[in-house]
């Protein structure tokens, strides 16, 4: 699970960059504002994963990336 909630772009790209390097074929990442959900979901579909996204309470979201 990648954790970004309180981090701003690109830095929760950055992570999940680093977190799909070893290749998962699944992915939990918690971001805390609509741009790195736009941003993680756009560098995922890129990469091969499909997104699924879930909103939480407080702005929070949970981003489940499956890979193709």
């Amino acid at each position: 699970m990648v954790d970004a909630r309180g981090y701003s772009c690109p830095i929760p790209v950055i992570m999940v960059q680093k977190a799909v390097k070893d290749n998962p074929d699944k992915l939990e990442v918690l971001v805390d504002n609509q741009t790195a959900v736009g941003n993680v979901t756009r560098f995922a579909n890129n990469n091969g994963y499909d997104v699924a996204v879930k909103e939480l309470e407080d702005d929070e979201y949970s981003l489940a990336l499956t890979k193709r």
